[in-house]
């Protein structure tokens, strides 16, 4: 009897630890009122994205839901119009997977939308595959998508200024590695899905801090975030054999979708934080990322090589840069 009840203290113990380490205390939310502000949350038809549309839309902003599926897009806003009583909350179809869907959001909503004041680059996946582009999936959708994303609507942030662009990281950058050479493509080795997500996410850190140096005197600052581990559709990849084992972890332990959401909105809403523009943000608190992710001189080749990728004039015919992997 001794032996079993100091065997249930045990777990008990480690069920403490280990969920006070993974969903530690936030401070409380307060959105402030964002009449007349517009909004673009990518991935905002669930998880993250919804939830921290559903405060944006709270606080009486006009929020533009972007995401791949036209039923759960047109759903959620009809859901979150419903529930805050904001009728200025709408689905814009948008496919990072497809930079020609990503071009076609950008045109549309530069036609429809006069403004934009908050650019939160919400949507992620862990999965592999290659995209109609040649490039990996979760490396594209995950940064060069929305890297694409953020360059086309640069302009009218800055002329609707002040304004903020937020980008979902994650704590995995720790384990990201870039190789500039060979940016896009899938690494090699066993882990090569996981490894590519992490590449991305360092990228993710990388490109706030680039964009920061770009933008410095223009009023619009950017942040990237890591939201926490939450509970959301990104693990709907998980192999068969093992979601015996990690769903009931995650159910347990990760933070809810509103929880998750807590870090993004703050970087978008919380006054005072703009001399912070270029950092990195968790559990609502600017936090040192990895040394990689502090590598000024990686940010730069990152963005350089990301501009030829994608296509952007500007970066046509650029030599490649020198150093070819980082990490």
């Amino acid at each position: 009897m001794g032996w079993g009840l100091l065997g249930v203290g045990l777990v008990l113990a480690l069920y403490t630890l280990i969920r006070h380490g993974l969903r530690r205390a936030l401070p409380p939310l307060v959105c402030p009122v964002l009449h007349g502000r517009t909004a673009i949350v990518t991935g905002g038809s669930g998880g993250i994205g919804a939830a921290t549309a559903l405060e944006l839309a709270r606080g009486g902003a006009r929020v533009v839901l972007a995401a791949r599926s036209a039923s759960r897009g047109e759903a959620t806003a009809r859901r979150i119009r419903t529930e805050t009583g904001n009728p200025n909350v709408r689905f814009m179809h948008l496919d990072l997977a497809s930079l020609r869907s990503v071009r076609a959001f950008a045109s549309a909503f530069l036609r429809q939308e006069p403004h934009l004041h908050l650019l939160i680059n919400n949507a992620g996946v862990s999965a592999g595959g290659t995209t109609e582009d040649g490039f990996s999936l979760s490396f594209q959708v995950n940064h060069l998508g929305h890297f694409l994303l953020t360059q086309l609507l640069l302009e009218r942030l800055q002329s609707s200024a002040p304004s903020r662009v937020v980008i979902i990281a994650s704590s995995a950058h720790c384990a990201g590695r870039l190789r500039l050479n060979a940016l896009g493509h899938p690494p090699p080795g066993m882990f090569s899905t996981f490894q590519d997500y992490c590449d991305s996410k360092l990228a993710n850190v990388l490109h706030a801090r680039e964009l920061a140096t770009c933008l410095q005197g223009t009023e619009v600052t950017c942040y990237a975030v890591h939201p926490g581990f939450v509970d959301t559709e990104l693990f709907r990849h998980t192999p068969l054999w093992l979601k015996p084992l990690w769903l009931p972890l995650v159910r347990c332990f990760f933070r809810t979708a509103a929880e998750g959401a807590r870090t993004p909105l703050h970087c978008a809403t919380q006054d005072g934080i703009e001399p912070l523009s270029g950092r990195y943000f968790a559990n609502c608190h600017p936090q040192e990322p990895w040394p990689l992710a502090r590598d000024d001189r990686l940010a730069q080749a990152l963005w350089e090589a990301s501009e030829r990728l994608v296509g952007l004039a500007r970066a046509q015919g650029d030599p490649v840069p020198a150093a070819t992997e980082f990490g």
